[in-house]
């Protein structure tokens, strides 16, 4: 059994015209949202066997706030430059790739290509676009992350700020 948490990285600043897009920080409420993620997660007894992130500093500082809440070594994110700019093969490909020793792996990246990769693994797609800080879980029938697809996956759970406590 392969477990997977896609998240949208959390609300990003527009307030810095001279920073290039991967160097765009969190906002307030995206510093507020991530731990908050974080949180949620941890009432739902989760710490992934792996944390894998985008280089972009948003999905970083997401995974490390939401690292921090699960109790994960900051130290121990993999970031993944790969999915900063992936379309839908490049991140299935990237999952793919996933050491098969991890049964359980958080993904920080961005839209549209999380949604993309969401609605096109999960038996349950979504209806809308994930938003910022959005967490799908979903769960495959296999030992091997290179086997994941629609028809041996589960769908987990879906959150999202607005929708936890």
């Amino acid at each position: 059994m392969k477990t997977l948490y896609l998240m949208r990285h959390a609300k990003s600043s527009w307030s810095f015209d001279e920073l290039r897009d991967q160097e765009r920080p969190l906002n307030d409420r995206g510093r507020d949202d991530a731990p908050r993620m974080g949180q949620a997660l941890a009432k739902r007894h989760i710490v992934p066997d792996l944390l894998v992130s985008s280089p972009a500093v948003r999905a970083l500082s997401t995974a490390v706030l939401v690292a921090r809440e699960l109790k994960y070594p900051h130290d121990k994110i993999v970031v993944e430059p790969g999915i900063y700019q992936a379309d839908l093969d490049t991140l299935l490909a990237i999952i793919r790739d996933l050491p098969d020793g991890a049964g359980s792996v958080l993904l920080t990246g961005h839209n549209p290509t999380m949604t993309d990769v969401a609605n096109y693994l999960s038996p349950s797609p979504l209806s809308s676009e994930m938003p910022t800080a959005a967490v799908m879980c979903l769960r495959f029938d296999t030992d091997h992350w290179a086997e994941v697809k629609q028809a041996n996956a589960e769908f987990y759970f879906y959150d999202y700020p607005r929708n936890v406590s």
